[in-house]
């Protein structure tokens, strides 16, 4: 790879790379603050955040479809109407946002006892979860924002505001958790409500550094057309379906692990969030492949962006492998800092390093779902995430957890391998080229 292509990859992906890093730091802050209230608010916020995640992932997939409609139109030279799929995904973020949280709300004291409900548990994260559920709307503009900035190669953006979110996040996670600075002392709801604020607040800025950077290129000028409309939920659905089910696969796993006891759901929590935070860096390698695949496809250069999605997927194998040596190398330095207590510490220790090791697989795979999404793959990539997850990662992982008690450590070995599976069909999906003759 020659260094103007790294120069190129470096530039739409580095400050997608420092923001989610900054969320990586802000995220653990957050598990940190609440590990301090004890095994059951940890649990229990680890439980309400992956439900609440999978209520969100239904509008987040209006990300890759902004972006991706975003990018071609730069690579097509009709960089003037950029914004307009934006737009689109703005309307079906509120049309789509506002219901779910309503109904989401009036259902949450039956849905988060079906995933976990031990007393303790229960009654530290019913709250989280409610708190967060007002945040789907926020969370659904933003990623359309995301979508944008990242296709038009304005990642930078991007990465202010959600700096900006992030510290936001943990300060008044810090007030409302603890009852600081006059304000009462919420516990868990505290921080969830940190989050949903800090979200609004995101939102705001996107609006108003859109109104100045992109009405030029249709921003909130006109409605989008039906033909618009209709590509974005052609590329919307089958990703909002793919991150559902994502999502849910999470959510199940904690259902899965609660079945075995308080401290593999607390175990579980840190884990989860370790790993999702430290992918992040693929995510974001992963947003520069759907970007620079999707601009040489409006350019018709089917071979260019070919190579483009091999190339991020070689920084991406070197970047997380570099990522997962201290979990695999150092694990109980990472794990005294959000568990207390060394039987827990001792229990998932054997599964962080597993997580370390299988690290830069995940690179591959998280690069490569993006290059498909670039190429407007969508239900291909749909069908393989689901299929894996679904098929083989979730019914192993009952398996040999709940039914065979063969401990943590062999639900996330099931985990390793469908991600494993998962990574080497992208790489052959790519590898066949069906996706060169994709409209968008």
């Amino acid at each position: 790879m020659d260094r103007s292509r790294l120069n190129r990859i470096g530039h739409l992906a580095l400050p997608l790379v420092g923001a989610m890093m900054s969320q990586t730091v802000l995220n653990l802050v957050d598990t940190a603050m609440v590990g301090f209230l004890g095994t059951d608010a940890l649990a229990g916020v680890g439980t309400g955040s992956f439900v609440a995640f999978m209520a969100t992932a239904l509008v987040m997939g209006l990300s890759s479809g902004v972006q991706a409609m975003a990018a071609r139109r730069v690579g097509e030279g009709r960089g003037n109407e950029s914004a307009v799929p934006l737009t689109g995904g703005l309307v079906l973020a509120l049309l789509v946002g506002l219901p779910l949280t309503i109904v989401l709300l009036a259902l949450s004291a039956s849905i988060f006892p079906l995933i976990n409900s031990t007393p303790g548990v229960v009654n530290a994260g019913l709250p989280y979860y409610d708190a967060l559920l007002l945040s789907i709307t926020a969370v659904g503009m933003n990623f359309a924002f995301r979508g944008y900035w990242t296709g038009t190669s304005q990642s930078r953006v991007y990465m202010y505001v959600l700096l900006f979110i992030h510290v936001a996040n943990a300060a008044i996670s810090y007030t409302l958790i603890f009852g600081k600075f006059g304000m009462p002392e919420l516990g868990t709801r505290g921080a969830g409500l940190g989050t949903t604020i800090a979200l609004f607040l995101g939102t705001a800025i996107h609006f108003v550094l859109a109104w100045k950077r992109a009405r030029k290129n249709g921003f909130l000028r006109r409605i989008p057309r039906r033909e618009t409309m209709a590509t974005m939920l052609q590329l919307a659905i089958p990703t909002a379906i793919q991150e559902f089910l994502f999502a849910a696969g999470f959510t199940a796993i904690f259902w899965i692990v609660g079945r075995m006891g308080t401290a593999e759901t607390a175990g579980t929590n840190v884990l989860i969030t370790m790993a999702l935070v430290a992918i992040l860096p693929a995510v974001g390698l992963g947003l520069a492949a759907l970007t620079l695949v999707s601009e040489a496809l409006g350019r018709n250069e089917p071979d260019e962006a070919y190579r483009w999605a091999w190339d991020v997927t070689k920084v991406a194998v070197v970047s997380l492998g570099l990522i997962g040596l201290p979990a695999l190398l150092v694990p109980d330095l990472i794990l005294a800092g959000f568990i207390y207590d060394p039987d827990v510490i001792a229990m998932t220790r054997p599964s962080l390093r597993l997580m370390g090791g299988t690290m830069f697989i995940d690179g591959i795979g998280l690069v490569l779902l993006h290059a498909l999404l670039g190429a407007g793959a969508a239900k291909q990539v749909m069908v393989v995430s689901v299929g894996s997850q679904w098929l083989v990662g979730l019914p192993l992982a009952w398996l040999v957890g709940p039914q065979l008690g063969l401990g943590l450590f062999s639900v996330w070995t099931t985990q390793a391998l469908y991600r494993t599976i998962q990574a080497a069909v992208f790489v052959e999906l790519w590898r066949r080229r069906g996706w060169a003759g994709i409209k968008v």
